[in-house]
């Protein structure tokens, strides 16, 4: 019977911690961008052949 005293207050604990990490990224701001994800897939292309088409600075020898 201890056992079950022992694990509920283990997963108390647990779930305090877990409380305490989501309280702290909410006063964080991280989840605050609404608008970002939902157009990320348009311009996910246009990243990706931003990364590829960077110009080449050349070196004057």
């Amino acid at each position: 019977m201890s056992v079950i005293y022992l694990l509920i207050s283990i997963s108390i604990l647990v779930a305090i911690v877990f409380f305490v990490a989501f309280i702290m990224a909410v006063k964080k701001g991280q989840y605050d961008d609404d608008y970002t994800p939902s157009v990320r897939m348009l311009f996910d292309d246009e990243l990706i052949h931003s990364k590829v088409e960077k110009p080449k600075v050349e070196n004057p020898s």
